[in-house]
């Protein structure tokens, strides 16, 4: 038992260190499914601000009387902007992500919770494995 727990703490780690670098592309293709072009800057002004925004977040810009929401890829020199609509429909397919991601977190607890459950000594086990990797009790003997 509590070397199931160590194991699911190390992927759990695994996961978060992954995790945080798909979580960036993840928005990206949240803001591109949503209907936000990327960018790349070419006015001066606009070179200038990409660097300035938050990282990996959302920004609300006035430009030229607009409203516009800026995602800043600094590492790859472009930018995902789109208007209220985008903005609106990205609001959305992030909330029905969180949902899926949820349900999905629920249901495989559930099933580890269903499999500790389960009465496993009950079986038996494998008993004595052999050097082959057969156990014992099927008649391997040295």
């Amino acid at each position: 038992m509590k070397t199931r727990i160590q194991i699911l703490a190390v992927v759990a780690l695994i996961l978060l260190t992954v995790g945080c670098a798909s979580a960036i592309k993840e928005k990206q293709n949240l803001a591109i499914a949503a209907g936000f072009k990327a960018i790349t800057p070419v006015k001066p002004e606009h070179i200038e601000l990409l660097p300035k925004l938050p990282k990996d977040t959302m920004s609300q810009i006035s430009y030229q009387g607009k409203t516009y929401y800026v995602l800043p890829d600094v590492e790859n020199n472009q930018a995902f902007v789109g208007g209220p609509a985008e903005y609106q429909a990205y609001q959305k397919l992030s909330l029905q992500k969180q949902i899926s991601d949820a349900n999905l977190q629920a249901a495989q607890m559930n099933q580890m919770a269903a499999m500790n459950s389960m009465n496993w000594s009950a079986w038996g086990g494998w008993g004595s494995v052999g050097p082959m990797g057969y156990p014992y009790r099927y008649g391997y003997r040295r």
